[in-house]
């Protein structure tokens, strides 16, 4: 299984390190094993049959042996050189068990040689091979048929390869779950990617249309303002002029800080909401649309920076629509401080439309209310809109005020 760190998350590097640091280490417990086995078989042997002539053939035999076990990595590349390395470890083997059958005990090793480079069925020819050959030695060695004898070494087999293909299981079973691990974080990270992406362009797309829209939107209608009354009236058009120059510094203001997500200008001064609202009304009031700006009760507690940028984002972008939409005469902003939440309104006297039209999705009041009731979403809170046709529209937004928001300074 998966191991998992303090996050709760996996780091599949650290799983597949892991792996492959354990069957290292199961190598090498092997390959120790393998050569106790056989130096402890030649040092029995030795001791006992020093000055027999075959003395010097079990000795060669057993450097042999003990060659091609070093080598085995060298000469079982492809499966044909792993057949004959495995073949030549087997015959050198049982000639030694021939000679002396003390060595039957070095078949233990082999045994996972033969399941580690052979398919099933040939794995189990040679485990089979190699069980007969050792019950044969311990057989002549032990100079009578010994029931134990003939159970001891299948017993063993049976043992080696019961543990051997639980390990490989594992092992298996591991590398897919890493697999899997992997291939879902990939396909996690790049969705997270996407969804980053998507709320980048729908932060912008907000700020652009209650910024820097809706400043565009102002210059246009007074640089048109200052065209018609230009001979007619020229101070007049002239101050149209100094007051869309004024929008034109405040947006390319907001344009600096919208881009580094920081707050909105009006809020830069340090006045807060309230006299961001304030704000906004005097410069949203223009020939043709009188804004006023009201607030009602004390706030118990400042409100959140996000809080506040959000609820004037919400105020631009309603009067944007004002503007575009209402054809209206008058606007009022009111923020209203409650016990629990903070409600700002926007209301307006113009042509009024059918909310249920607009949230239909027949577009007919643009990116407006759809900007609006996301951040509304976004800060916890409720969206209200109130209109019918050629009745103004009321627009509310209501949001909690959170428990961990700081007190007012001096409070």
């Amino acid at each position: 299984m998966a191991r998992w760190d303090g996050t709760g998350t996996a780091d599949p590097e650290r799983e597949i390190r892991a792996a492959d640091d354990e069957a290292r280490w199961f190598r090498a417990l092997l390959d120790v094993g393998f050569f106790l086995l056989l130096g402890s078989s030649l040092t029995r042997f030795l001791m006992r049959h020093t000055g027999e002539g075959i003395a010097p053939w079990v000795v060669t035999l057993a450097a042999a042996l003990a060659a091609l076990y070093v080598a085995g990595p060298a000469l079982s590349g492809d499966r044909t050189r792993r057949h004959l390395w495995l073949g030549a470890c087997a015959a050198v083997w049982i000639a030694l068990v021939f000679l002396a059958p003390s060595f039957a005990w070095c078949s233990i090793p082999l045994f996972y040689l033969g399941l580690r480079h052979l398919r099933p069925p040939a794995a189990a020819g040679f485990i089979g091979l190699l069980t007969v050959v050792s019950v044969s030695a311990q057989l002549r060695l032990a100079g009578r048929f010994e029931f134990d004898i003939l159970l001891g070494p299948p017993a063993v087999a049976a043992i080696c390869v019961a543990v051997f293909v639980r390990m490989d299981q594992q092992t298996r079973r591991q590398r897919e779950l890493i697999t899997d691990l992997v291939r879902t974080r990939r396909e996690l990270a790049a969705t997270e990617r996407r969804e980053g992406t998507l709320a980048e362009r729908q932060r912008l797309s907000m700020e652009i249309h209650d910024s820097l829209a809706q400043g565009l939107s102002s210059q246009q209608m007074l640089l048109q303002a200052a065209d018609r009354t230009w001979r007619s009236d020229p101070d007049t058009a002239h101050r149209h002029v100094r007051a869309a120059t004024a929008i034109a510094e405040h947006n390319l203001t907001e344009a600096r800080r919208f881009v580094h997500d920081l707050a909105p200008a009006d809020l830069a001064g340090g006045g807060g909401l309230d006299e961001a609202l304030r704000t906004l009304a005097r410069r949203e009031s223009t020939d043709g649309l009188a804004v006023r700006c009201h607030v009602e009760g004390v706030p118990a507690r400042r409100l959140p920076d996000r809080v506040q940028s959000a609820l004037l984002r919400i105020a631009q972008g309603a009067l944007a629509n004002v503007r575009e939409h209402a054809d209206a005469r008058t606007a009022a902003l009111t923020l209203t401080y409650l016990d629990d939440r903070v409600v700002l309104d926007v209301a307006d006297d113009g042509r009024g439309f059918d909310p249920a039209a607009a949230r239909d999705g027949d577009g007919v009041r643009g990116h407006g209310l759809p900007a609006i009731r996301t951040r509304t979403r976004q800060l916890g809170g409720t969206l209200t809109v109130e209109s019918a046709p050629g009745e103004g529209t009321v627009l509310s937004a209501a949001v909690p005020l959170e428990p961990a928001a700081l007190p007012l300074d001096g409070a």
